[in-house]
């Protein structure tokens, strides 16, 4: 068997999310580098891994896949190592709800309207990031509401959810407007100081 491929930028959020989950689960893999702001645009070839020309995007053995959940799901239940999702469907249900809230209303205004506004433009656009912070308190009072008693969001055990999140939450903290408003939040900001001295996500949570 093969080692996986994954197809990506090692400065992407969603691509983060796939080598957590491959790095706890114990998988070596190759990351094979796909720029999509680069000058020239999208390489014509990674087209035929992910027609939209996004990232990231994952092979293995021949079998193709992309969409990020898609991608950790198929990690977590076709490799040994350490299950990452709940057996049970209420307790599975609820980590899909964590990580579709994610998407949906956490990623944009954490990475995009604070983070990166904050540190990569010369004039960052201040209400912009005003609402990008009123946005992310309602993300993580949601997170917060949805954390189950324990050391990670789904209690005792490490799920798929953690790993959705930290890429997330770690661009938001690079800025002090996000650490402020993370340690309003006790029971995330715990978290997130166990998240991130893990291995995996030291290594990659650059």
């Amino acid at each position: 068997m093969s080692k996986p491929i994954v197809y990506g930028a090692d400065y992407s959020v969603y691509v983060r999310i796939v080598r957590l989950v491959l790095e706890e689960k114990g998988i070596g893999y190759e990351l094979v580098p796909v720029d999509i702001f680069a000058a020239d645009g999208v390489p014509g070839w990674y087209f035929d891994h992910h027609p939209f020309g996004r990232i990231p995007a994952f092979e293995h053995d021949g079998f193709r896949l992309y969409e990020t959940s898609a991608i950790a799901c198929y990690v977590d239940e076709a490799f040994d190592g350490p299950v990452l999702q709940p057996i049970e469907a209420r307790p599975r249900a609820t980590m899909n709800q964590i990580i579709g809230m994610l998407d949906a209303y956490a990623y944009r205004p954490m990475v995009w309207d604070v983070a990166v506004e904050r540190l990569e433009k010369e004039a960052p656009d201040e209400t912009l990031i005003a609402d990008g912070l009123r946005r992310a308190s309602t993300a993580l009072q949601a997170l917060s509401s949805l954390k189950a008693p324990g050391a990670w969001l789904m209690g005792s055990e490490l799920t798929l959810a953690d790993l959705h999140a930290a890429p997330i939450i770690g661009y938001f903290v690079k800025v002090t407007e996000g650490q402020n408003l993370l340690a309003e939040f006790a029971d995330i900001q715990d978290w997130w100081t166990r998240i991130a001295g893990r291995a995996s996500v030291a290594n990659n949570l650059t």
